[in-house]
Formats: structure tokens, sequence, C-alpha cells
């Protein structure tokens, strides 16, 4: 079931966004046109040599979307799990992301490179994994992003670990490159990759990113089970019989966020992809609102 994600913008978007009925089917329409899965699969720090076996273990259990990256260190063995699954290439979403330093060529050669290495005809989403250099830097990279859609290598594009006035000039060169060149050399924005939990909650980056239908992706949404004994994560947890990390990723499904969650051990990935059979509700949510920006790691 594909869905326009309908977000609420301004001060209530603090608390809440309750987007329509969820379920592990449901995908969100990117404005790229393309659909992405509601929750992804991620990659970071998981060896090499176990890669193939974890991911392949994950797309068992029902995860579609697939995040990783060139500095990940794993792209090829993310590509062997997607191609000995079974599942057809086009219900598989794979994502990765440019390496800094940024500008013109190196994006466009570490994207062949990532074509190479996984074998695959094209990517569902590429990203500008920092906002590493200066504007024209960041500027190159894009274009070499928008120059890969119109080749159709890769289907969807967007920003990693950018804060707002980075996504401002952005926005501001895609405009006017509209103008001169058209839409197509412009490149559109179609997803924001930040870290997101109920203790970093960047409501610019969010707000100014709905406000544009941008679809919001989080890394690290169980903070590394960091705060899992925090007392109002336990009472909730305890209150709907589920686990603190089912509370923080069905929270981030709530918002109108994509989760990104980690996991090796094939009872976490089960945990992990079990959160479409219950709600948290509006007081839950009010429980979840810390306050507070405390990012914890980089992915």
């Amino acid at each position: 079931m594909a869905v326009v994600p309908f977000h609420v913008t301004g001060p209530f978007t603090t608390f809440a966004y309750n987007p329509p009925a969820l379920s592990l089917n449901t995908t969100w329409t990117l404005n790229s046109g393309y659909e992405a899965p509601v929750i992804g699969y991620g990659t970071y720090l998981i060896p090499e040599n176990i890669t193939a076996q974890a991911v392949g273990q994950a797309i068992q259990y029902g995860f579609r979307h697939i995040d990783c990256a060139t500095y990940y260190g794993n792209e090829a063995q993310v590509a062997i799990a997607m191609n000995q699954s079974g599942i057809p290439r086009q219900d598989l979403f794979f994502t990765s992301k440019a390496p800094p330093p940024n500008n013109y060529n190196r994006t466009k050669n570490a994207l062949e490179r990532t074509l190479e290495v996984t074998g695959l005809d094209y990517l569902d989403l590429y990203l500008i994994h920092t906002p590493d250099g200066t504007r024209e830097d960041r500027l190159g990279s894009w274009k070499a992003l928008a120059e890969a859609v119109e080749q159709k290598k890769v289907r969807s594009i967007g920003v990693s670990n950018f804060e707002l006035d980075q996504l401002e000039e952005l926005e501001a060169w895609i405009k006017e490159t509209e103008k001169k060149e058209g839409k197509t050399k412009a490149g559109t924005l179609s997803v924001i990759q930040v870290e997101m939990h109920p203790w970093v909650n960047q409501t610019d980056v969010v707000d100014w990113s709905f406000q544009r239908n941008i679809q919001v992706q989080g890394w690290s949404p169980l903070v590394r089970a960091e705060r899992f004994n925090e007392t109002m994560l336990q009472n909730l947890a305890k209150k709907h019989s589920k686990s603190p990390a089912q509370i923080l990723l069905r929270w981030s499904l709530q918002k109108g966020y994509t989760p990104l969650p980690k996991a090796v051990q094939p009872r976490h990935m089960e945990e992990n992809i079990d959160v479409f059979n219950f709600e948290l509700d509006s007081m839950d949510m009010a429980v979840l609102f810390t306050g507070v920006d405390e990012p914890y790691s980089g992915n």
C-alpha cells in the first residue's frame, strides 16, 4: 500500500504525528514518485564477513529496505544477500551514500564504484553522506546525483546529516537551476537522513522537510540500546507488552519518520519488524517528548 505522507507542521509535530494506518507493506510515496518502505534495515558497523548472512535474515523477517553506504565497507555483501533472497529486485529498496570529501567528480566516481561492486543496475536511493566541504563541493556532489537520476542509475536522491542552513543552500540552487535548465537538471530532493530518536528531535530540519514533503529517515533510532533502561521507556514497554526497542521504533513511525534499526541477532530483527500491531496514544507520545537534542553517534 502506497501512502503519500500527510505531515502536520508547526509546534504540534513536537509531540505526535499520526500517519495513516501502517503495516509492513506500507510505503511512502517520495517526491521522486517512487515508493519507499516505512521501515528499513541499517547495516552500519556490521562486519563485512557476516553482512550477507545478516541482511539475508533481515529480508526473511520482512525487511525490504536496506540502508548502506560506501563508508560502511559492506555494499557488495548486501547485494549478495539481495540476489540470494529470492525476492524480486523491484520489491527491494537499496540505499547507499556517497562518501566525503564531496565534489562532483568524487561523487560521480563513488556511484560508479558502488554500481560496480554491487552489480546492481540501479540504486533506489543515493544520498550525500555528509555536508563535507565548501558550498561548491556540496552542490557539485548534488549535481552528480541529479545526473545519475537522468541516466537512470539512481531513482531517488537526497542528503544525510545536513543542517538547516545547508538544506536551504541546496534548495536555493535547485530552484535557480530549475529556472535556467529545467527540473531534471536540478534534481528532486526526496529524503533527508539524520539521527532521530526522542533524545534528538531536530525540529527545525523536520519541519522544513515535512513542509516540502521530504521524507525524514532516522538513523540510530534505538540509540544503540543506551537508553533502554530509561524509566519512561520501561514504563511504556510494560504498558504495551513490548520491548523498549519496539516503543522507540513505533514512536518514529507515528512521528512520520522512516526508522533504520540495525540488528545482527535474528531475535532482534524479528522484534524490530514487529511494530505494526500496536499504537502509542497521545499521552505516550507526550511522555517521549524530552525537549533535548543530545546526538549520540555518527553513522
